[in-house]
């Protein structure tokens, strides 16, 4: 639900990043406002998971010019950990596996530093097994996972609900999704969708990542951007997504053309 006067989470305005010296990046302009959700859609190689990344600290991208206002903070100067403990969030499209680190442990340590950001105590391990598994009911998971490697055996849907279990515990103001639907059947693109539409809230805000009208039928896009040639060639409503779905991205191009015209 959109509010023009709620705050704006995060402000990126004429954002250049280059991997190596290759230009990815060009001149992306979005911001984003609590309450909303946004979708960013577009070919490969457009520059939506370049985006994701720089957004998250990544050190392998360069900024080499614009800038992102999260929270009145420059968030290009914060180290990556310190921009998750202050609330931002990525989803992997393909979250790794980490042997030998317990889920338990691993969601506890990081659910506390980011409970120590907010000013909240810091749970034990016993109160911590109480406070996850009240939240497990919420991407339909068994408490069994816990107990194992992070994602080591883990499927492809139980990896991504093991994701959205980590947004549930971190309450992050900014939510980043990477192609959250990749690899997912319908009952598990359901189970994360419910999950992430639960976690909505009038405070926080998510930037969807995605190739496919589908997941936008579950959870419900606010604004929908479409990317090219690194950066942001159009926007619109839902309606946006069901026009790329009818017709293609070959409107893409023209649409370049008249930006590189003006």
């Amino acid at each position: 639900m959109t509010c023009p006067d709620a705050p704006v989470l995060i402000e990126i305005c004429d954002l250049h990043a280059r991997v190596d010296d290759q230009p990815i990046l060009n001149g992306v302009n979005l911001s984003i406002r609590a309450g909303e959700i946004h979708a960013l859609m577009g070919r490969n190689g457009s520059g939506k998971r370049t985006l994701s990344k720089v957004l998250a600290g990544h050190p392998a991208y360069t900024v080499t010019k614009g800038s992102v206002s999260y929270c009145g903070q420059d968030l290009l100067t914060l180290q990556p950990d310190q921009r998750s403990r202050l609330g931002v969030f990525l989803g992997f499209q393909y979250p790794v596996e980490i042997p030998g680190v317990s889920n338990l442990e691993f969601l506890r340590v990081s659910t506390n530093a980011r409970r120590i950001e907010q000013g909240k105590e810091e749970l034990d391990t016993f109160a911590f097994e109480d406070f996850v598994r009240a939240r497990l009911n919420l991407v339909q998971m068994d408490p069994v996972f816990l107990d194992r490697s992070v994602n080591e055996g883990f499927s492809g849907g139980e990896k991504k609900r093991n994701e959205i279990l980590q947004m549930a515990l971190l309450e992050p103001l900014v939510a980043i999704l990477d192609e959250t639907d990749s690899g997912l059947d319908i009952d598990a693109l359901r189970i994360v969708s419910a999950g992430v539409n639960q976690l909505t809230n009038a405070e926080n805000a998510i930037l969807l990542i995605t190739h496919y009208q589908r997941l936008l039928d579950l959870i419900k896009p606010d604004y929908v951007h479409v990317m090219a040639a690194g950066r942001i060639v159009r926007s619109g409503d839902k309606a946006l997504a069901l026009e790329l779905e009818r017709n293609g991205y070959e409107w893409v191009d023209r649409e370049l053309d008249t930006l590189e015209m003006t």
